[in-house]
């Protein structure tokens, strides 16, 4: 008998693939990673490369021919989260009713060319212009994404491939990095600076992707239209995430709004995600102006091309402890250890920081362990995914009031405790770093708690009625056989073990 991929060992030895798991639903998984998890991968990699472009081309030209003195950076960083945290919600919303093949292609191609808008920008005022509408229209590629991510996958396959969602976070990071060091060769090529072509090769990657999405990327497995499914996987793809407790789209409503306002997991993971998300801060910008202004402060081609290429190893870390973690934590069977773990080495990381009278090397591995502890902060959106798996519509709104604090924190958080201006020492930003470190770690017990809870409650269960109201009966009936026939084979066993 010939090789069959979809029976691979291999990946059930590594767990992308339950042993469990029967080979028509492996088909369908498969499927699905290429059509969601890839694009959501390259739309999301371009997305940060196009972002994270103006810190690189900062410390490459960018600071002396547009002037960008003083905290400059810091008030660039802020008009774009501006800009995302007054469409979060709203797109989020808009992703529930308009089909996301279309929506968060559009916007791609739309922040594809305000990227480009950036490369011939002649003064500090137009570049916020740019920064502003490059964070309105961005929006929807995380956040969506993300969503559409965790509507499609059981619980058991949710941490790996969050993970490799998230790597491409760092990936992006890196590779701005690296591409800017190729376009300083183009410096002069058609009268423009090679941190100006930074941005039109951004953009040169940026709207290709965005067409794929329009050709492969499905919806959520309710409104599914794909072309690439046929109709028994589109049933399966529903059957599978009803018997995991996910429940269908049932339309967005006032009642789903005030179950979003009322919901624990939206304020409790609020607090805790983005305590999280901020405590290895120091790993990204900080570290940049510390290389910058401390190791090189000749400012030479040469070291220009050192800073940027050493700025990326902490992004390469957190692409690996990100997939250790994502599996570690699928195995374990929860999310909170490995945040635990992830958070301790936080606290030290930050210490080391803040006291700051240590040796350059003993600051290297702080911000570079601070990278690693970027790896599990992907966890805390599968984890948000599971705890609201019962409903579609809070589980999407609450991911964007969430992120939305998030980007609220990255608005204020530089023109406060990390200004420009205190670079590299930042020891008000250190002093927070640390407080919200010890602050995130105490947190983690409460949801935890809250989710046995429920379970104990019986407060995660999906109303079959609702499902067979939004067109899906077939599906219903099949997963009331599905437990019928389990709980059947569970009374035979009893039986067994009573005679």
């Amino acid at each position: 008998m010939g090789f069959d991929y979809y029976m691979n060992p291999v990946a059930e030895w590594i767990g992308w693939f339950p042993k469990h798991m029967p080979r028509e639903e492996r088909v369908l998984v498969n499927k699905i990673d290429w059509l969601i998890l890839v694009f959501a991968c390259l739309s999301t990699w371009a997305n940060t490369l196009d972002v994270n472009a103006i810190y690189n081309a900062y410390v490459s030209g960018m600071l002396q021919d547009l002037d960008l003195v003083g905290n400059r950076l810091n008030y660039l960083n802020a008009v774009y989260w501006v800009g995302t945290i007054v469409f979060q919600i709203p797109s989020n919303a808009l992703l529930t009713v308009v089909p996301a093949e279309y929506y968060i292609p559009t916007c791609e191609i739309l922040w594809g060319l305000f990227t480009l808008g950036t490369a011939f920008v002649k003064n500090y005022n137009q570049l916020m212009v740019m920064r502003f509408f490059v964070g309105v229209t961005s929006t929807p590629c995380w956040i969506c994404n993300v969503a559409i991510l965790n509507s499609w996958y059981r619980k058991q396959e949710l941490g790996k491939r969050n993970a490799v969602y998230y790597a491409t976070w760092p990936l992006g990071s890196m590779f701005s990095g690296y591409l800017q060091n190729a376009c300083l060769t183009l410096d002069g090529v058609g009268g423009l600076e090679g941190w100006r072509w930074l941005f039109i090769m951004c953009t040169v990657i940026t709207i290709p992707i965005s067409f794929l999405g329009v050709v492969f990327f499905p919806n959520v497995p309710s409104r599914c239209k794909s072309r690439w499914l046929t109709p028994r996987e589109k049933e399966l793809a529903q059957t599978r995430l009803l018997e995991e407790g996910f429940a269908p789209s049932v339309g967005l409503s006032w009642k789903a709004m005030r179950r979003v306002l009322t919901a624990w997991q939206t304020w409790v993971f609020f607090i805790l995600c983005n305590l999280f998300w901020q405590t290895p801060y120091p790993s990204s910008t900080p570290y940049l102006l510390w290389l910058d202004d401390v190791i090189y402060p000749a400012q030479t081609a040469a070291d220009i091309n050192k800073v940027n290429n050493l700025s990326t190893i902490g992004a390469a870390i957190s692409v690996i402890s990100a997939m250790f973690f994502a599996f570690y934590s699928d195995w374990r069977g929860n999310r909170w250890d490995s945040m635990v773990m992830a958070g301790v080495l936080v606290v030290i990381c930050n210490v080391l920081l803040l006291v700051w009278n240590v040796s350059n090397g003993v600051k290297y591995f702080a911000f570079i362990a601070l990278g690693f502890c970027n790896g599990p902060i992907n966890l805390c959106i599968a984890w948000v995914a599971e705890s609201l798996a019962h409903d579609l519509e809070v589980r999407t709104i609450a991911l964007a009031v969430i992120n939305m604090g998030y980007c609220i924190l990255a608005l204020v958080l530089p023109l406060t405790a990390w200004q420009t201006v205190d670079a590299p020492r930042y020891h008000g930003g250190y002093i927070w770093s640390v407080a919200i470190s010890v602050l995130e770690l105490i947190l983690i017990p409460l949801p935890m708690y809250l989710d046995r809870r429920d379970e104990r409650l019986g407060l995660r269960k999906i109303d079959l009625g609702s499902v067979s109201e939004v067109g899906l009966e077939e599906v219903s009936m099949d997963l009331s056989n599905s437990v019928s026939e389990k709980n059947e084979k569970n009374g035979a066993a009893v039986g067994v073990m009573e005679v």
